[in-house]
């Protein structure tokens, strides 16, 4: 029990003649980082340090996640350091005491180090890094939510009374008698409140008068939904000018703001049955003989909810049972874990000479360091990983294995649990929050395992960590642009590594030209390792570049070259698989009228409107690849009203359709974000496809990324020009990696492969070296653009990313930033600029790029000064080192 921070139960009384010692002397204060919720009336709000006193009887230490009072609420938050007093300008009273602690000791000091090194280096909050690196939940954000007041209901936003009467909320406010008779026959409300909010729903709209546009914006929005409540971060987005706006409407009374407290995470509990004993008395019913059998069997426990299952009874019986001290039923801990298909045994595969050596060259490292492991596709990259964990497991180490895309975690997965059982997990965002909780904590354990995930699983805490491996280290998955921090998986990785004195491994059959720099420089602490042949010396697919342009010219006007027909038809015959990619997900990449040239674009964003299909018969429903809006496809011209509206532009959905249409015999599997939406369905689609269920396989990247599909023997890229003409400089390497990984999924059977690239482009030198898999004469010519440009490897950026409701507030924004830092040396400003696309979701964007020399980066400016030129209205995001500069 605790009054005023003391537990009584530890009360003792003193010796005659002995002083008596205040509790204000004996409770340690401990500094708590939190992240506070922004107050309308005061403006504060954000990271900082604060100061609690810990209870006497609690223990915390520094690295416990703890719950802490605000105001009228509860916070989670990190404890950072014990005082040994408080601090001398904070009076004793004002300190309040630390409620509980959640999770304890779950920042080693290597752990904390990591955290504060992503802070520093990505210019992020403390904070905001460590919720990145907890799974949701653990640490629960509280944030500011607004409401209308009954008051605030009752005032019209709207000349037409009618729409603001039929608005959901209106409905309400103005038929309540159901909900407030309810209330009072409750006891929630006294006779006297009830007379009041009736006598405040009679208000006319004439009476309360906002003027206030930006306040008159923010009424309407809650007023149209049913519950008028929506969270201050949302209304910041809608209304420009929310937060004058919203503390005028707070001191008129028409809304209240408060505290959306965060719901913990709590473990799953379940009931377990045990058998006491192994002799039954006479006492006993038949039932009960049975139940208590049925236990003995399945080896003397149950799940409570199994066992009545199994023996088709009921609570009662097994109460009874209880009572007579035959079984005993309490709850336990039933952790949370993704389940996967019953895999067979697998042992170690021999090695060709390439990867013996890569493998020893790996084990024979002592401490940190970097490798490159460049093998082409098909050469056993997966099975050097597999090899060079297995020692690590049996030493008591763990394991940490990196993939782009969660699509791939299925397939690797099973291979894992094939040689390692048990010992491997899975962590990423597609897992149930409880799932990824359990997860976690099972991670803290220190046993020995194989954790497998994407980016945000560089963070799991695994404390005895003995190699690090990203596969496919390339992809520009392993960065992430928004949220905050903008950090790179990659770069996570090093720090990470060097702080566990371990190795990190890099592999990719091509590897960005950030690695391939560092990695042909023969430092001490980086090793090149090559496979440059198949395994079982399978030969590389040939490449054959199809000119659309003559296609077009022989009279062809399918999105299927000749060569490509040719080749499904081949398919059906032989009874093989194939893969169809194409870059874009949905039907058309856009609409336009045939008449006047009208393009049904984005209310809300600068882009077009993109066709997605259905099914048949269904309405044909248009939407934005940005902001996700959707609208029906219009029978006429917005613009001219002519009928003659046309699709152009080719997704999935699109080369699904033709397919049915030329060749009906063929059976697909589309396998792109649209269809990958649900829990499991990478893994169900691709099962399906490895059974055999599919001719082919019609996807988007997610199909470059790593699968391994033996069953394979067709490519076919339908159109290449897509990703070989972005204005990005990044544009020709991710083209290059993208269709060298799309080619290299065929023919890693026993069967020869072959890849058909349909182009208008066959002279592009991207082309030219894809056709003959040649990585070193690619990376040599971009290599030679790059450093006369000063891009990366070769220089360093950092991309700062505006955005705001208002055009004007935010371009002049930008000019202000960008003449600041030109008063700085050393670096080279480009811009301010607007992104290429200016709006997404209505708010406007503009960018400045920062280029500068690979080592300034610690005497680039104050960013917290460079933050606080921007108003409150205008969102600022640093991105360092960034992938996309679109």
């Amino acid at each position: 029990m605790y009054i005023d921070g003391v537990n009584l139960s530890h009360l003792v009384v003193n010796e005659p003649g002995m002083s008596y010692q205040s509790h204000t002397d004996i409770n340690p204060c401990i500094e708590v980082l939190a992240d506070y919720p922004i107050n309308l009336t005061e403006g504060e709000g954000g990271e900082k340090l604060s100061v609690y006193r810990i209870p006497t009887g609690l223990e915390v230490q520094p690295g416990d996640i703890v719950c802490v009072p605000f105001m009228s609420q509860k916070l989670s938050g990190v404890a950072i350091r014990r005082l040994a007093k408080p601090p001398d300008d904070l009076p004793l009273e004002k300190i309040r005491y630390v409620e509980d602690v959640i999770q304890k000791k779950l920042f080693r000091d290597t752990y904390w180090n990591l955290m504060e090194r992503v802070s520093q280096y990505y210019y992020a909050p403390l904070i905001q890094v460590i919720r990145t690196a907890l799974p949701p939940g653990l640490l629960g954000k509280s944030q500011r939510r607004i409401r209308l007041t009954v008051k605030g209901a009752a005032v019209s936003t709207t000349v037409n009374n009618n729409v603001w009467l039929d608005s959901p909320l209106m409905r309400t406010v103005y038929h309540p008698y159901y909900h407030l008779v309810k209330l009072y026959l409750l006891n929630e409300i006294d006779k006297n409140n009830l007379i009041k909010i009736l006598a405040l729903l009679s208000f006319k709209s004439s009476v309360i008068k906002v003027t206030n546009k930006d306040a008159n914006k923010i009424l309407y929005i809650l007023q149209q939904q049913a519950e008028g409540d929506y969270s201050f971060r949302y209304l910041q987005n809608q209304v420009q000018k929310a937060y004058p706006a919203l503390r005028e409407l707070m001191r008129r009374g028409l809304i209240e703001s408060y505290l959306e407290t965060p719901r913990q995470i709590q473990p799953k509990l379940e009931k377990v049955v045990t058998l006491v004993g192994s002799t039954f008395d006479t006492n006993l019913t038949n039932r009960q003989r049975e139940v208590l059998e049925i236990l003995r069997r399945r080896g003397g426990e149950l799940l409570h909810s199994e066992l009545l299952q199994s023996s088709n009874t009921s609570s009662s019986v097994l109460k009874a049972l209880a009572n007579k001290d035959y079984i005993i039923i309490e709850e336990r801990e039933v952790l949370r874990a993704e389940t996967g298909p019953e895999i067979r045994g697998d042992r170690a595969k021999s090695l060709t000479a390439d990867q013996s050596h890569a493998l020893a060259r790996i084990q024979a490292i002592d401490g940190y360091a970097q490798v490159l492991l460049h093998g082409v596709t098909g050469s056993g990259k997966t099975e050097v990983y597999l090899q060079a964990i297995a020692p690590l497991l049996q030493k008591g180490k763990s394991a940490l294995v990196l993939v782009p895309e969660i699509g791939l975690t299925p397939q690797l997965t099973d291979r894992f649990r094939a040689r390692f059982g048990n010992k491997v997990s899975v962590y990423h965002s597609a897992l149930s929050d409880g799932e990824r909780y359990d997860t976690w904590r099972q991670m803290l354990t220190g046993e020995p395992q194989v954790v497998i995930g994407t980016r945000s699983a560089i963070f799991a805490p695994l404390p005895n960590l003995g190699l690090i491996i990203l596969d496919e280290e390339h992809d520009s998955s392993f960065k992430q642009d928004t949220p905050i921090p903008t950090y790179h998986a990659r770069t996570v990785a090093q720090w990470r590594a060097e702080i566990e004195n371990c190795p990190l491994v890099l592999g990719s059959a091509t590897p960005s030209l950030e690695s391939w720099v560092n990695f042909t420089k023969d430092e001490i602490s980086t090793h090149y390792l090559s496979l440059p042949e198949r395994i079982n010396s399978r030969p590389l697919p040939p490449i054959e570049i199809v000119d659309m342009r003559q296609e077009l010219q022989a009279g062809n006007r399918s999105i299927f070259s000749r060569s490509l027909q040719a080749a499904l038809n081949e398919l059906q015959e032989k009874q093989q698989q194939g893969i169809l990619f194409i870059h874009r997900r949905g039907h058309s990449t856009f609409v336009s009228c045939r008449s006047c040239g009208y393009v049904l674009e984005c209310p809300h964003c600068d882009v077009s409107l993109a066709y997605h299909h259905t099914e048949d018969g269904a309405p044909q429903l248009l939407r934005c690849h940005y902001c996700n809006y959707a609208r029906s496809h219009p029978q006429l011209c917005p613009d001219c009203a002519s009928p003659y509206l046309k699709f152009f532009g080719s997704g999935t959905q699109r080369v699904a359709q033709e397919l049915s249409r030329q060749f009906p015999q063929l059976k697909y599997i589309r396998f792109d974000s649209d269809t990958t939406r649900n829990k499991g369905a990478h893994r169900t689609l691709l099962t399906q496809f490895a059974n055999g269920e599919a001719h082919l396989l019609v996807g988007t990247q997610m199909l470059t990324k790593g699968l391994d599909l033996p069953q394979v023997t067709l490519v076919g890229v339908v159109a290449a020009d897509g990703l070989l003409h972005l204005s990005d400089y990044r544009a020709s390497e991710r083209a290059f990696q993208t269709l060298t990984q799309v080619a290299g999924r065929a023919g890693r059977g026993d069967d020869p492969g072959r890849v058909i690239i349909q182009t208008y482009n066959t002279e592009h030198e991207v082309i030219e070296s894809v056709k003959h898999h040649d990585y070193h004469t690619f990376s040599a010519a971009e290599l030679e653009q790059r450093q006369a440009l000063n891009y990366p490897p070769y220089g360093r950026l950092i991309l700062l990313r505006l955005s705001s409701l208002d055009p004007i507030q935010v371009q002049n924004t930008a000019q202000i930033i960008a003449t600041a830092l030109g008063t700085e040396d050393g670096f080279e400003i480009l811009g301010p600029a607007p992104a290429s696309i200016l709006r997404v979701a209505n708010r406007y964007r503009w960018q400045i790029l920062i280029k500068f020399a690979p080592d300034d980066l610690p005497n680039l400016p104050d960013w917290e000064q460079v933050r606080s030129l921007c108003p409150a209205a205008v969102s600022l995001t640093i991105d360092v080192d960034p992938l996309n500069i679109m």
